[in-house]
């Protein structure tokens, strides 16, 4: 298994959880995928798919919905924020590269 399938895979197990009509949780999601628990948990990526398909199952017109959709969205831009510094971090070394390089 590579870093690039486990996505593809989480989101297979969701897909099958929600066919069979079963409770989005990450024990479930673990289980379903063949991966540990804690990949879900520390991966924000795989963290914010569970939790967008969980924010799924609940009446988003509910306070408990609410709650859920807006740490699902919380979750998201810290994963997305965290995705922006590392390209950020690599255009700095290449044009530190490129002035160095020229000089």
């Amino acid at each position: 298994m590579t870093a690039g399938d486990l996505p593809a895979r989480v989101e297979t197990a969701l897909a099958h959880l929600v066919a069979a009509d079963r409770p989005i949780t990450f024990r479930a999601v673990a289980e379903e995928a063949g991966v540990a628990r804690a990949t879900l948990y520390r991966n924000p990526a795989l963290r914010a798919l569970v939790d967008e398909y969980r924010a799924h199952q609940l009446d988003a017109r509910t306070l408990s919905g609410l709650s859920t959709e807006i740490a699902y969205l919380r979750t998201a831009l810290e994963a997305l924020a965290a995705r922006v510094r590392t390209h950020e971090e690599r255009l700095r070394q290449l044009e530190h590269r490129r002035t160095t390089s020229s000089a």
